[in-house]
């Protein structure tokens, strides 16, 4: 008789769900459930790494794709690969509970294949990041992961303030990538500059990140150019450009490539990329 409702309140207790139970839907409209925060975590998103130790959770991590290099504590990490070469073999062999990666990315159903858990975030826009960061804190179970996107906000701001009037209203056209790929007024990037007060020439109509005709920013004619180091190599000598304001007026800001990876990941360190911008938007509006 005892044996027989031992067995009966044991069959309940596992029906009856956790108090702590939770789901979450990624960006593919996937839900995954669970019974307790993910324990071991693969990154193989950069700003996602981030964004995870920002949240308190980088002692979890266990593994991360090649190009994740902040904090400096994920160096010491396995580094499993890129979006072209993903080391899935590896990833299965850390055993994670979680596996992290973008919409891009070619081996997400291989990975769900071996039973590893898979959740895909992305962020192109600025909001993008205050969404990301409020999922990341709910997978994590972090108390309060809006104080992230507080300190962004003041951030992002103070950036703003320090921007004098002079420095307000140019024209600006941002190179993220050969191509030439530009960074749109509906990209995360787009959107900081025109916090700043800046001018995107290139339109929200074109998309986030779209490839631009080189012919169109010279008919633009931008007053500043932010572009990376790697990209920057012969910019002036491309055809016409020598009429454009901002290579008349050498008003270029390359950035170096510690400044690049903060500018291009939408992450928790928006608000440093902000400070970027507006440094060369007010060394650019200083005289020569």
């Amino acid at each position: 008789m005892k044996r027989r409702l031992f067995l009966s309140a044991l069959l309940l207790l596992t029906l009856i769900p956790s108090a702590h139970a939770y789901e979450l839907k990624d960006d593919l409209g996937r839900t995954s459930q669970w019974s307790a925060p993910p324990r071991r975590i693969v990154s193989m998103v950069p700003s996602l790494t981030e964004s995870v130790c920002e949240l308190g959770a980088c002692g979890k991590l266990v593994g991360v794709d090649r190009y994740s290099n902040y904090p400096a504590a994920v160096n010491a990490l396995p580094k499993l690969g890129g979006m072209d070469d993903t080391n899935v073999e590896m990833i299965a062999a850390l055993k994670p509970d979680l596996v992290l990666v973008a919409p891009s990315s070619r081996v997400a159903e291989r990975l769900q294949s071996l039973g590893l858990t898979v959740v895909v975030m992305d962020s192109k826009s600025y909001r993008d990041v205050q969404r990301v960061l409020a999922k990341l804190g709910t997978l994590l179970q972090v108390g309060d992961a809006e104080r992230v996107w507080r300190r962004i906000e003041a951030g992002v701001g103070a950036a703003a303030q320090s921007l004098p009037e002079k420095a307000r209203g140019v024209r600006v056209y941002y190179e993220v990538a050969s191509g030439p790929y530009g960074a749109g007024e509906s990209s995360f990037m787009g959107e900081i500059l025109s916090r700043l007060g800046a001018r995107n020439i290139l339109p929200a109509s074109m998309g986030p990140f779209p490839k631009i005709n080189p012919e169109f920013v010279v008919k633009a004619d931008p007053q500043v150019i932010m572009m990376g180091q790697r990209d920057a190599a012969g910019v002036v000598d491309r055809p016409g450009w020598q009429r454009i304001s901002a290579v008349r007026d050498k008003r270029i800001c390359v950035f170096t490539r510690e400044e690049g990876d903060v500018l291009v990941r939408p992450g928790p360190r928006l608000a440093e990329a902000a400070q970027i911008m507006a440094r060369c938007l007010r060394e650019s509006a200083a005289p020569k």
